[in-house]
């Protein structure tokens, strides 16, 4: 769906977001830098806001990547750089990038759909991830194995196990190794998760009795009404009642920690945008400020307005949501 048709369905919400808050939102500083490296991806899940597959062309640069290694060596204040796709995977300069980047004190976080590191040409992550020592946030909606591949394709969760093993093998997963695999839920249907304390102890216990699987945490995050996700809801006929159950559900005190007020967003042709939600629906930084990552000025962006929509819900509803999960 085109970004202005995406924005004109957003628009049919009741209540439009900027009218549940007293003014506008600020960031707040910049202590995470994410880096959407690319919209290409080995699966074509029907959930998923950035609309990525395998045919997909958007792939940052080398060039681009550089210039992003060089805001994080300027600005140190920057301590996590958020890894995300597509497939981070998929990227042919990304291991350069971590290499680079990869420094005591400052977290590096890839975001893996993990089935991608039983594929020949890309198993070797697993020993690139545990040398630079890369978090991994790997995405899991399920714990059965049925209603996973719903969403992600058949075959996907054996080798999300299969992954699942090695990482473990390497030490993520567990404790005191230093190496963090924390696993991703968000719902399979038109619905807010669970309490995310549940779902965890659901997650760990039916992993490791069923698959000898350890992983560190589990984040829950909210389906957010943007890219195949959106077509799904106007497709099934939920599209009101989800966004009116996002709407019923806002909580003001998650919007001190959305994830929007502390980051900058880049998308692959170096865009600057609040988030990835805004850089899938092209709503850039507010303007008058660095728009571009060959422009990048932390001062201005950490004091920035931020770009708001009724998708924004997503992140304000119930427990709140952002990609380190729930925000209560």
């Amino acid at each position: 769906m085109a970004f202005s048709d995406q924005i004109a369905t957003l628009n049919r919400c009741p209540v439009h977001f900027t009218q549940k808050l007293a003014g506008p939102v600020y960031a707040t500083g910049i202590e995470v830098l994410q880096l959407n490296v690319g919209k290409r991806c080995n699966l074509f899940c029907r959930h998923c806001h950035v609309e990525a597959g395998d045919k997909r062309e958007e792939v940052m640069s080398p060039d681009i990547l550089g210039l992003c290694a060089e805001v994080l060596r300027k600005n140190i204040s920057i301590s996590i750089v958020d890894i995300t796709g597509g497939a981070p995977e998929m990227n042919p300069g990304i291991k350069t990038f971590i290499e680079q980047t990869a420094k005591p004190g400052r977290r590096l976080i890839a975001r893996s759909n993990l089935a991608i590191l039983t594929e020949g040409r890309y198993s070797d992550f697993v020993e690139v991830y545990a040398q630079n020592n890369v978090e991994i946030a790997a995405s899991l909606p399920d714990c059965d194995e049925n209603r996973a591949d719903r969403q992600r394709g058949k075959g996907f969760f054996k080798k999300f196990i299969q992954a699942a093993k090695k990482l473990n093998e390497k030490g993520y997963g567990k404790p005191e190794s230093g190496l963090v695999l924390n696993l991703v839920h968000n719902p399979l249907g038109a619905y807010l998760p669970a309490s995310q304390k549940s779902l965890e102890l659901n997650y760990k216990q039916s992993l490791k009795n069923n698959y000898g699987i350890d992983f560190n945490t589990l984040f829950c995050i909210n389906n957010m009404p943007v890219g195949r996700y959106l077509d799904f809801l106007l497709a099934s006929g939920n599209y009101d009642e989800y966004m009116f159950e996002l709407l019923q559900a806002f909580n003001p005190a998650a919007l001190e920690n959305v994830m929007c007020r502390t980051m900058v967003s880049v998308a692959y042709n170096g865009s600057l945008f609040d988030c990835d939600f805004n850089q899938m629906l092209n709503m850039p930084i507010s303007s008058g400020y660095s728009d571009h990552i060959s422009r990048f000025d932390i001062k201005k962006l950490s004091k920035r307005p931020i770009a708001l929509h009724n998708h924004c819900y997503g992140c304000t509803a119930g427990a709140g949501s952002s990609c380190q999960g729930a925000l209560e």
